[in-house]
Protein backbone atom coordinates (compact mmCIF):
# COMPACT_ATOMS: atom_id res chain seq x y z
CA UNK A 1 0.00 0.00 0.00
CA UNK A 2 1.28 3.47 -0.89
CA UNK A 3 2.14 5.77 2.01
CA UNK A 4 0.06 8.95 2.70
CA UNK A 5 3.22 11.02 2.16
CA UNK A 6 3.68 9.49 -1.28
CA UNK A 7 0.06 10.23 -2.12
CA UNK A 8 0.44 13.80 -0.86
CA UNK A 9 3.52 14.38 -2.99
CA UNK A 10 1.80 12.87 -6.02
CA UNK A 11 -1.24 15.11 -5.58
CA UNK A 12 0.92 18.21 -5.17
CA UNK A 13 2.95 17.39 -8.27
CA UNK A 14 -0.27 16.76 -10.17
CA UNK A 15 -1.66 20.08 -8.96
CA UNK A 16 1.49 21.81 -10.18
CA UNK A 17 1.22 20.21 -13.61
CA UNK A 18 -2.47 21.11 -13.90
CA UNK A 19 -1.75 24.68 -12.77
CA UNK A 20 1.02 25.05 -15.36
CA UNK A 21 -1.35 23.71 -18.04
CA UNK A 22 -4.08 26.16 -17.06
CA UNK A 23 -6.35 23.36 -15.83
CA UNK A 24 -7.21 25.17 -12.64
CA UNK A 25 -10.19 23.02 -11.71
CA UNK A 26 -8.09 19.83 -11.66
CA UNK A 27 -5.35 21.64 -9.73
CA UNK A 28 -7.95 22.83 -7.24
CA UNK A 29 -9.31 19.34 -6.66
CA UNK A 30 -5.86 17.86 -6.08
CA UNK A 31 -4.79 20.63 -3.69
CA UNK A 32 -8.06 20.27 -1.76
CA UNK A 33 -7.43 16.52 -1.35
CA UNK A 34 -4.13 17.26 0.32
CA UNK A 35 -5.63 19.94 2.60
CA UNK A 36 -8.52 17.63 3.54
CA UNK A 37 -6.03 14.97 4.58
CA UNK A 38 -3.70 17.44 6.33
CA UNK A 39 -5.01 20.99 6.95
CA UNK A 40 -1.52 22.03 8.10
CA UNK A 41 0.24 21.19 4.85
CA UNK A 42 1.74 24.59 4.06
CA UNK A 43 2.71 23.61 0.49
CA UNK A 44 -0.88 22.73 -0.33
CA UNK A 45 -2.19 25.90 1.32
CA UNK A 46 0.28 27.93 -0.73
CA UNK A 47 -0.81 26.27 -3.95
CA UNK A 48 -4.45 26.80 -3.01
CA UNK A 49 -3.77 30.50 -2.58
CA UNK A 50 -2.00 30.75 -5.93
CA UNK A 51 -4.96 29.08 -7.61
CA UNK A 52 -7.43 31.51 -6.04
CA UNK A 53 -5.27 34.43 -7.18
CA UNK A 54 -5.05 33.04 -10.72
CA UNK A 55 -8.82 32.58 -10.75
CA UNK A 56 -9.41 36.23 -9.87
CA UNK A 57 -10.22 35.86 -6.15
CA UNK A 58 -7.49 37.76 -4.28
CA UNK A 59 -9.47 37.92 -1.00
CA UNK A 60 -9.77 34.12 -0.98
CA UNK A 61 -6.12 33.85 -2.00
CA UNK A 62 -5.13 35.97 1.01
CA UNK A 63 -7.00 33.57 3.31
CA UNK A 64 -5.05 30.53 2.12
CA UNK A 65 -1.70 32.29 1.87
CA UNK A 66 -1.96 33.74 5.37
CA UNK A 67 -2.51 30.23 6.69
CA UNK A 68 0.57 29.01 4.80
CA UNK A 69 2.73 31.88 6.10
CA UNK A 70 1.51 31.42 9.69
CA UNK A 71 2.47 27.74 9.59
CA UNK A 72 5.78 28.25 7.79
CA UNK A 73 6.91 31.77 6.87
CA UNK A 74 9.00 30.69 3.89
CA UNK A 75 10.21 33.58 1.66
CA UNK A 76 8.33 32.15 -1.33
CA UNK A 77 5.05 32.07 0.61
CA UNK A 78 5.66 35.60 1.84
CA UNK A 79 6.23 36.77 -1.72
CA UNK A 80 2.91 35.29 -2.87
CA UNK A 81 1.06 36.87 0.05
CA UNK A 82 2.77 40.23 -0.61
CA UNK A 83 1.60 40.18 -4.24
CA UNK A 84 -1.94 39.31 -3.13
CA UNK A 85 -2.10 42.07 -0.53
CA UNK A 86 -0.83 44.54 -3.11
CA UNK A 87 -3.56 43.39 -5.48
CA UNK A 88 -6.07 44.08 -2.70
CA UNK A 89 -4.67 47.58 -2.16
CA UNK A 90 -3.33 46.87 1.35
CA UNK A 91 0.12 48.23 0.60
CA UNK A 92 1.29 48.57 4.21
CA UNK A 93 0.47 44.91 4.93
CA UNK A 94 2.12 43.86 1.67
CA UNK A 95 5.33 45.68 2.59
CA UNK A 96 5.37 44.12 6.07
CA UNK A 97 4.88 40.64 4.57
CA UNK A 98 7.77 41.22 2.16
CA UNK A 99 10.01 42.37 5.01
CA UNK A 100 9.13 39.20 6.93
CA UNK A 101 10.14 37.11 3.92
CA UNK A 102 13.45 38.99 3.58
CA UNK A 103 14.21 38.49 7.29
CA UNK A 104 13.44 34.77 7.04
CA UNK A 105 15.69 34.49 4.00
CA UNK A 106 18.59 36.03 5.91
CA UNK A 107 18.00 33.93 9.04
CA UNK A 108 16.88 30.53 7.75
CA UNK A 109 16.99 30.34 3.94
CA UNK A 110 20.22 31.99 2.73
CA UNK A 111 20.13 30.07 -0.57
CA UNK A 112 16.78 31.60 -1.61
CA UNK A 113 17.00 34.31 -4.27
CA UNK A 114 15.20 37.29 -2.70
CA UNK A 115 15.31 39.59 -5.72
CA UNK A 116 11.61 39.01 -6.42
CA UNK A 117 10.73 39.75 -2.80
CA UNK A 118 12.64 43.03 -2.78
CA UNK A 119 11.03 43.92 -6.14
CA UNK A 120 7.51 43.31 -4.82
CA UNK A 121 8.36 45.22 -1.66
CA UNK A 122 9.28 48.12 -3.93
CA UNK A 123 5.97 47.83 -5.80
CA UNK A 124 4.01 48.01 -2.54
CA UNK A 125 6.05 51.00 -1.36
CA UNK A 126 5.70 52.76 -4.70
CA UNK A 127 1.92 52.36 -4.72
CA UNK A 128 1.86 53.54 -1.10
CA UNK A 129 3.52 56.81 -2.22
CA UNK A 130 6.89 56.06 -0.62
CA UNK A 131 9.21 56.64 -3.58
CA UNK A 132 12.46 56.86 -1.59
CA UNK A 133 11.82 53.52 0.14
CA UNK A 134 10.74 51.96 -3.16
CA UNK A 135 13.92 53.17 -4.86
CA UNK A 136 16.00 51.42 -2.21
CA UNK A 137 14.08 48.17 -2.70
CA UNK A 138 14.45 48.28 -6.48
CA UNK A 139 18.18 48.91 -6.12
CA UNK A 140 18.40 45.79 -3.93
CA UNK A 141 16.70 43.82 -6.70
CA UNK A 142 19.11 45.19 -9.31
CA UNK A 143 22.09 44.39 -7.11
CA UNK A 144 21.08 40.72 -7.42
CA UNK A 145 19.59 40.85 -10.93
CA UNK A 146 21.15 43.71 -12.95
CA UNK A 147 19.07 42.79 -16.01
CA UNK A 148 15.68 43.01 -14.24
CA UNK A 149 13.89 45.22 -16.79
CA UNK A 150 10.80 45.85 -14.64
CA UNK A 151 12.95 46.96 -11.70
CA UNK A 152 14.80 49.41 -13.97
CA UNK A 153 11.47 50.74 -15.24
CA UNK A 154 10.00 51.16 -11.77
CA UNK A 155 13.21 52.65 -10.39
CA UNK A 156 13.04 55.17 -13.21
CA UNK A 157 9.50 56.09 -12.21
CA UNK A 158 10.28 56.65 -8.53
CA UNK A 159 13.51 58.54 -9.19
CA UNK A 160 11.55 60.80 -11.56
CA UNK A 161 9.01 61.35 -8.77
CA UNK A 162 11.95 62.28 -6.52
CA UNK A 163 13.07 64.89 -9.03
CA UNK A 164 16.07 63.14 -10.60
CA UNK A 165 15.18 63.17 -14.29
CA UNK A 166 18.64 62.21 -15.58
CA UNK A 167 18.76 59.04 -13.48
CA UNK A 168 15.17 58.21 -14.39
CA UNK A 169 15.91 58.49 -18.12
CA UNK A 170 18.95 56.23 -17.72
CA UNK A 171 16.87 53.53 -16.00
CA UNK A 172 14.09 53.70 -18.59
CA UNK A 173 16.70 53.29 -21.32
CA UNK A 174 18.18 50.29 -19.51
CA UNK A 175 14.72 48.75 -19.14
CA UNK A 176 14.13 49.08 -22.89
CA UNK A 177 17.60 47.71 -23.73
CA UNK A 178 16.89 44.62 -21.64
CA UNK A 179 13.28 44.22 -22.77
CA UNK A 180 12.45 46.10 -25.99
CA UNK A 181 8.83 44.93 -25.74
CA UNK A 182 8.27 46.73 -22.44
CA UNK A 183 5.82 49.34 -23.75
CA UNK A 184 5.38 50.90 -20.32
CA UNK A 185 9.11 51.71 -20.23
CA UNK A 186 8.82 53.29 -23.70
CA UNK A 187 5.93 55.42 -22.45
CA UNK A 188 7.75 56.39 -19.27
CA UNK A 189 10.85 57.34 -21.23
CA UNK A 190 8.70 59.52 -23.47
CA UNK A 191 7.21 61.36 -20.49
CA UNK A 192 10.64 61.83 -18.88
CA UNK A 193 12.21 63.16 -22.08
CA UNK A 194 9.32 65.59 -22.49
CA UNK A 195 9.81 66.82 -18.91
CA UNK A 196 13.48 67.38 -19.80
CA UNK A 197 12.47 69.41 -22.86
CA UNK A 198 13.89 66.85 -25.31
CA UNK A 199 10.76 66.86 -27.46
CA UNK A 200 12.11 65.50 -30.74
CA UNK A 201 13.50 62.42 -28.97
CA UNK A 202 10.44 62.07 -26.77
CA UNK A 203 7.47 62.05 -29.16
CA UNK A 204 8.05 58.57 -30.66
CA UNK A 205 8.26 57.04 -27.17
CA UNK A 206 5.24 59.10 -26.11
CA UNK A 207 3.22 57.19 -28.70
CA UNK A 208 3.17 54.31 -26.19
CA UNK A 209 1.46 56.53 -23.58
CA UNK A 210 -1.59 54.27 -23.34
CA UNK A 211 0.60 51.74 -21.50
CA UNK A 212 0.80 54.13 -18.56
CA UNK A 213 -2.91 54.69 -18.06
CA UNK A 214 -4.05 53.86 -14.54
CA UNK A 215 -7.11 51.90 -13.45
CA UNK A 216 -7.51 52.88 -9.82
CA UNK A 217 -3.98 52.34 -8.55
CA UNK A 218 -2.96 49.47 -10.81
CA UNK A 219 -1.31 49.88 -14.23
CA UNK A 220 -3.33 48.50 -17.10
CA UNK A 221 -1.49 48.15 -20.39
CA UNK A 222 -3.73 49.17 -23.27
CA UNK A 223 -3.20 49.63 -26.93
CA UNK A 224 -3.73 52.79 -28.91
CA UNK A 225 -7.23 53.13 -30.40
CA UNK A 226 -7.60 51.58 -33.83
CA UNK A 227 -10.05 52.34 -36.64
CA UNK A 228 -10.53 50.63 -40.04
CA UNK A 229 -9.08 53.59 -41.96
CA UNK A 230 -5.41 54.61 -42.35
CA UNK A 231 -3.69 55.72 -39.16
CA UNK A 232 -1.80 58.94 -39.85
CA UNK A 233 1.71 58.42 -38.48
CA UNK A 234 3.84 60.66 -40.70
CA UNK A 235 4.07 62.34 -44.09
CA UNK A 236 1.20 63.85 -46.08
CA UNK A 237 -2.40 62.93 -45.38
CA UNK A 238 -3.83 60.34 -47.78
CA UNK A 239 -6.79 60.62 -50.16
CA UNK A 240 -8.78 63.82 -49.90
CA UNK A 241 -6.83 64.67 -46.71
CA UNK A 242 -9.81 64.56 -44.34
CA UNK A 243 -8.49 63.85 -40.85
CA UNK A 244 -10.46 62.44 -37.90
CA UNK A 245 -8.88 63.33 -34.53
CA UNK A 246 -9.78 61.18 -31.53
CA UNK A 247 -10.13 62.61 -28.04
CA UNK A 248 -7.93 61.12 -25.34
CA UNK A 249 -7.09 61.63 -21.68
CA UNK A 250 -8.61 64.53 -19.72
CA UNK A 251 -10.24 67.89 -20.34
CA UNK A 252 -6.99 69.71 -19.61
CA UNK A 253 -5.24 67.77 -22.35
CA UNK A 254 -8.00 68.66 -24.80
CA UNK A 255 -7.82 72.34 -23.86
CA UNK A 256 -4.05 72.40 -24.26
CA UNK A 257 -3.81 70.48 -27.52
CA UNK A 258 -6.90 71.68 -29.38
CA UNK A 259 -4.59 74.49 -30.56
CA UNK A 260 -3.27 71.94 -33.06
CA UNK A 261 -6.59 71.41 -34.85
CA UNK A 262 -6.23 74.55 -37.06
CA UNK A 263 -2.60 73.62 -37.74
CA UNK A 264 -3.68 70.14 -38.81
CA UNK A 265 -6.36 71.72 -41.03
CA UNK A 266 -3.58 73.52 -42.91
CA UNK A 267 -2.27 70.06 -43.89
CA UNK A 268 -5.67 68.80 -45.03
CA UNK A 269 -9.09 69.81 -46.25
CA UNK A 270 -11.23 68.92 -43.24
CA UNK A 271 -10.57 68.05 -39.59
CA UNK A 272 -13.07 66.34 -37.33
CA UNK A 273 -12.57 66.13 -33.58
CA UNK A 274 -14.47 63.67 -31.38
CA UNK A 275 -15.24 66.23 -28.71
CA UNK A 276 -16.40 65.58 -25.12
CA UNK A 277 -19.79 67.17 -24.52
CA UNK A 278 -18.61 69.60 -21.74
CA UNK A 279 -16.16 71.16 -24.24
CA UNK A 280 -18.51 71.30 -27.22
CA UNK A 281 -19.87 74.85 -26.96
CA UNK A 282 -16.52 76.33 -26.00
CA UNK A 283 -14.72 74.81 -28.99
CA UNK A 284 -17.54 75.59 -31.38
CA UNK A 285 -17.38 79.30 -30.57
CA UNK A 286 -13.57 79.39 -30.34
CA UNK A 287 -12.55 77.25 -33.33
CA UNK A 288 -15.40 76.24 -35.59
CA UNK A 289 -16.72 79.76 -36.15
CA UNK A 290 -13.28 80.82 -37.40
CA UNK A 291 -12.43 77.58 -39.24
CA UNK A 292 -15.68 76.08 -40.63
CA UNK A 293 -13.81 73.03 -41.88
CA UNK A 294 -13.12 72.00 -38.29
CA UNK A 295 -16.13 69.96 -37.21
CA UNK A 296 -16.94 68.54 -33.79
CA UNK A 297 -18.38 65.06 -33.41
CA UNK A 298 -20.07 63.49 -30.42
CA UNK A 299 -18.57 60.07 -31.11
CA UNK A 300 -16.60 58.14 -33.68
CA UNK A 301 -18.99 57.78 -36.63
CA UNK A 302 -20.11 54.29 -37.56
CA UNK A 303 -19.62 55.18 -41.22
CA UNK A 304 -16.04 56.37 -41.70
CA UNK A 305 -16.45 57.06 -45.42
CA UNK A 306 -16.18 60.81 -44.84
CA UNK A 307 -12.65 60.46 -43.40
CA UNK A 308 -9.37 59.44 -45.02
CA UNK A 309 -7.19 58.98 -41.94
CA UNK A 310 -7.25 59.30 -38.19
CA UNK A 311 -4.93 60.04 -35.28
CA UNK A 312 -5.22 60.79 -31.56
CA UNK A 313 -5.16 64.37 -30.30
CA UNK A 314 -1.89 64.08 -28.37
CA UNK A 315 -0.13 62.65 -31.41
CA UNK A 316 -0.51 65.96 -33.25
CA UNK A 317 2.55 67.63 -31.65
CA UNK A 318 4.78 64.87 -33.03
CA UNK A 319 3.04 64.76 -36.42
CA UNK A 320 3.32 68.53 -36.77
CA UNK A 321 6.98 68.70 -35.78
CA UNK A 322 6.80 70.36 -32.37
CA UNK A 323 10.10 71.17 -30.68
CA UNK A 324 10.65 73.08 -27.46
CA UNK A 325 11.60 76.18 -29.47
CA UNK A 326 8.60 76.16 -31.83
CA UNK A 327 5.64 75.31 -29.58
CA UNK A 328 2.60 77.01 -31.17
CA UNK A 329 1.24 79.45 -28.58
CA UNK A 330 -1.23 81.73 -30.42
CA UNK A 331 -2.76 83.08 -27.22
CA UNK A 332 -5.68 83.51 -26.94
CA UNK A 333 -7.04 80.59 -28.91
CA UNK A 334 -10.06 80.00 -26.67
CA UNK A 335 -12.72 82.67 -26.18
CA UNK A 336 -15.75 83.32 -24.02
CA UNK A 337 -19.12 83.82 -25.67
CA UNK A 338 -19.70 87.62 -25.43
CA UNK A 339 -23.26 87.58 -24.13
CA UNK A 340 -22.49 85.09 -21.37
CA UNK A 341 -19.33 87.00 -20.49
CA UNK A 342 -21.32 90.26 -20.10
CA UNK A 343 -23.77 88.53 -17.77
CA UNK A 344 -20.97 87.31 -15.52
CA UNK A 345 -19.18 90.67 -15.72
CA UNK A 346 -22.30 92.39 -14.34
CA UNK A 347 -22.44 89.96 -11.43
CA UNK A 348 -18.74 90.39 -10.74
CA UNK A 349 -19.13 94.16 -10.77
CA UNK A 350 -21.85 93.82 -8.14
CA UNK A 351 -19.34 92.15 -5.80
CA UNK A 352 -18.28 95.58 -4.55
CA UNK A 353 -15.03 97.54 -4.50
CA UNK A 354 -13.74 97.75 -8.07
CA UNK A 355 -10.28 98.62 -6.78
CA UNK A 356 -9.80 95.06 -5.61
CA UNK A 357 -8.77 92.42 -8.19
CA UNK A 358 -11.15 89.57 -8.87
CA UNK A 359 -9.16 86.38 -8.54
CA UNK A 360 -10.40 82.90 -9.42
CA UNK A 361 -9.31 79.96 -7.27
CA UNK A 362 -9.03 76.21 -7.87
CA UNK A 363 -7.50 74.06 -5.13
CA UNK A 364 -8.20 70.51 -6.26
CA UNK A 365 -8.29 68.40 -9.39
CA UNK A 366 -10.72 65.70 -10.40
CA UNK A 367 -10.44 61.89 -10.22
CA UNK A 368 -10.56 61.77 -6.41
CA UNK A 369 -8.74 58.79 -4.93
CA UNK A 370 -6.00 58.47 -7.55
CA UNK A 371 -2.37 58.98 -6.59
CA UNK A 372 -1.91 61.77 -9.15
CA UNK A 373 -4.90 63.68 -7.79
CA UNK A 374 -3.67 63.38 -4.21
CA UNK A 375 -0.32 64.88 -5.20
CA UNK A 376 -1.72 67.79 -7.22
CA UNK A 377 -4.62 68.80 -4.94
CA UNK A 378 -4.43 70.97 -1.82
CA UNK A 379 -6.60 70.26 1.21
CA UNK A 380 -9.27 72.99 1.50
CA UNK A 381 -8.23 73.85 5.07
CA UNK A 382 -4.63 74.41 3.97
CA UNK A 383 -5.62 76.33 0.84
CA UNK A 384 -7.87 78.65 2.84
CA UNK A 385 -4.83 80.60 4.08
CA UNK A 386 -5.03 82.53 0.78
CA UNK A 387 -8.44 83.82 1.81
CA UNK A 388 -6.83 85.64 4.73
CA UNK A 389 -5.49 88.12 2.18
CA UNK A 390 -8.32 90.64 2.05
CA UNK A 391 -7.03 92.59 -0.91
CA UNK A 392 -9.05 90.59 -3.47
CA UNK A 393 -12.51 89.43 -4.33
CA UNK A 394 -12.06 85.68 -4.28
CA UNK A 395 -14.11 83.79 -6.87
CA UNK A 396 -14.38 80.01 -6.76
CA UNK A 397 -13.75 78.14 -10.00
CA UNK A 398 -13.73 74.80 -8.17
CA UNK A 399 -15.99 71.96 -9.24
CA UNK A 400 -15.77 69.76 -6.13
CA UNK A 401 -16.84 66.31 -7.30
CA UNK A 402 -16.07 64.96 -3.81
CA UNK A 403 -17.13 66.32 -0.41
CA UNK A 404 -13.53 66.25 0.81
CA UNK A 405 -12.71 69.00 -1.69
CA UNK A 406 -15.36 71.46 -0.54
CA UNK A 407 -14.31 74.46 1.51
CA UNK A 408 -15.41 74.18 5.15
CA UNK A 409 -18.39 76.39 5.90
CA UNK A 410 -16.28 78.71 8.07
CA UNK A 411 -14.49 79.97 4.94
CA UNK A 412 -17.42 80.23 2.55
CA UNK A 413 -18.29 83.83 3.38
CA UNK A 414 -14.81 84.82 2.19
CA UNK A 415 -15.29 83.53 -1.36
CA UNK A 416 -18.02 83.89 -3.98
CA UNK A 417 -19.06 80.55 -5.42
CA UNK A 418 -21.32 80.41 -8.49
CA UNK A 419 -19.91 77.19 -9.93
CA UNK A 420 -23.15 75.29 -9.38
CA UNK A 421 -24.48 77.48 -12.21
CA UNK A 422 -21.67 76.55 -14.61
CA UNK A 423 -22.94 73.71 -16.75
CA UNK A 424 -19.97 73.35 -19.06
CA UNK A 425 -16.62 74.89 -19.97
CA UNK A 426 -18.30 77.65 -21.99
CA UNK A 427 -19.95 78.87 -18.79
CA UNK A 428 -16.65 78.67 -16.89
CA UNK A 429 -14.88 80.56 -19.68
CA UNK A 430 -17.49 83.32 -19.51
CA UNK A 431 -16.89 83.71 -15.77
CA UNK A 432 -13.11 83.65 -16.19
CA UNK A 433 -13.39 86.38 -18.83
CA UNK A 434 -14.25 88.92 -16.12
CA UNK A 435 -11.41 87.95 -13.75
CA UNK A 436 -8.05 89.63 -13.30
CA UNK A 437 -6.08 86.51 -12.31
CA UNK A 438 -6.59 82.77 -11.84
CA UNK A 439 -4.71 80.82 -9.17
CA UNK A 440 -5.08 77.09 -9.72
CA UNK A 441 -3.58 73.70 -9.11
CA UNK A 442 -2.71 71.64 -12.18
CA UNK A 443 -6.15 71.00 -13.60
CA UNK A 444 -8.33 71.85 -16.60
CA UNK A 445 -9.36 75.33 -15.43
CA UNK A 446 -5.71 76.43 -15.47
CA UNK A 447 -5.46 75.36 -19.13
CA UNK A 448 -8.73 77.09 -19.97
CA UNK A 449 -7.77 80.41 -18.38
CA UNK A 450 -4.25 80.36 -19.83
CA UNK A 451 -5.55 79.55 -23.32
CA UNK A 452 -7.90 82.56 -23.00
CA UNK A 453 -4.91 84.79 -22.28
CA UNK A 454 -5.70 85.35 -18.61
CA UNK A 455 -2.78 85.57 -16.17
CA UNK A 456 -2.56 82.20 -14.41
CA UNK A 457 -0.54 81.28 -11.35
CA UNK A 458 -0.25 77.51 -11.40
CA UNK A 459 0.42 75.73 -8.10
CA UNK A 460 2.61 72.88 -9.26
CA UNK A 461 3.48 69.73 -7.35
CA UNK A 462 7.09 68.64 -6.94
CA UNK A 463 8.34 66.83 -10.07
CA UNK A 464 4.98 67.52 -11.67
CA UNK A 465 3.49 66.83 -15.08
CA UNK A 466 5.88 66.73 -18.06
CA UNK A 467 4.20 69.71 -19.73
CA UNK A 468 5.53 72.14 -17.10
CA UNK A 469 9.14 71.02 -17.66
CA UNK A 470 11.59 71.41 -14.76
CA UNK A 471 13.36 74.23 -12.93
CA UNK A 472 11.48 77.13 -14.48
CA UNK A 473 8.66 79.45 -13.44
CA UNK A 474 7.21 80.08 -16.90
CA UNK A 475 5.75 77.90 -19.64
CA UNK A 476 6.38 77.96 -23.39
CA UNK A 477 2.87 76.53 -23.81
CA UNK A 478 1.22 79.53 -22.15
CA UNK A 479 3.17 82.81 -22.12
CA UNK A 480 0.90 84.30 -19.44
CA UNK A 481 1.31 81.44 -16.98
CA UNK A 482 3.56 81.57 -13.91
CA UNK A 483 4.59 78.43 -12.05
CA UNK A 484 4.80 78.17 -8.27
CA UNK A 485 6.39 74.73 -7.82
CA UNK A 486 6.89 72.79 -4.61
CA UNK A 487 10.53 72.87 -3.54
CA UNK A 488 10.06 69.69 -1.57
CA UNK A 489 7.62 66.89 -2.08
CA UNK A 490 4.23 67.52 -0.50
CA UNK A 491 5.04 70.97 0.91
CA UNK A 492 2.19 73.24 -0.18
CA UNK A 493 2.67 75.63 2.73
CA UNK A 494 5.81 77.12 1.21
CA UNK A 495 4.07 77.44 -2.18
CA UNK A 496 1.15 79.35 -0.67
CA UNK A 497 3.50 81.65 1.23
CA UNK A 498 5.24 82.52 -2.03
CA UNK A 499 1.87 83.19 -3.63
CA UNK A 500 0.95 85.54 -0.78
CA UNK A 501 4.23 87.42 -1.26
CA UNK A 502 3.56 87.67 -5.01
CA UNK A 503 0.02 88.94 -4.38
CA UNK A 504 1.34 91.67 -2.08
CA UNK A 505 3.79 92.71 -4.80
CA UNK A 506 1.30 92.59 -7.67
CA UNK A 507 -1.56 94.22 -5.76
CA UNK A 508 -0.12 96.36 -2.96
CA UNK A 509 -2.96 97.04 -0.54
CA UNK A 510 -2.73 98.92 2.75
CA UNK A 511 -4.48 97.59 5.80
CA UNK A 512 -4.98 94.01 4.60
CA UNK A 513 -2.95 91.50 6.61
CA UNK A 514 -1.04 88.64 5.06
CA UNK A 515 -1.16 85.54 7.22
CA UNK A 516 1.46 82.91 6.40
CA UNK A 517 1.49 80.86 9.57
Amino acid sequence: MSSPIKHTQSYLEGADRAYAAGDWQSALELADKVIEANPRNSDALHRRGLLALAMGSPAEAQHWLRRAVQLRPHPVYCNSLCVTQTRLGDYAAAAETARLGLRRARERFPAVDTSLLSYNLGVAQQLDDQPAAAAQSYRQTLARQPDHAAAHNNLGTVTKDLGDLATAIAHFERAIARDPRNVEAHSNLGHALLAAGRYEEAWPYFEQRWASFQVGERPAVQGAPTLPIPHWRSGPLPGERRLLVLHEQGFGDALQFCRYLPIALARGTRVGYVCPRPLRQLLEQSLCTRWPNIVLLDEVPSDLGAWDAYCSLLSLPMLLGTRLDNIPAPIPYLHAEPQRARMWADRLHACGDDMKPRIGLVWAGGHTGTAADRRRSIAPDAFAKLLSWRGAHWISLQKAEDASKQLPSVYREQITDWMHEAGDFADTAALIDGLDLVISVDTSVAHLAAAMGKPVWLLNRFAGCWRWLRDRDDSPWYPGLRLFTQKERGNWDDVLNRVLDALATRYPVNGYPITKA
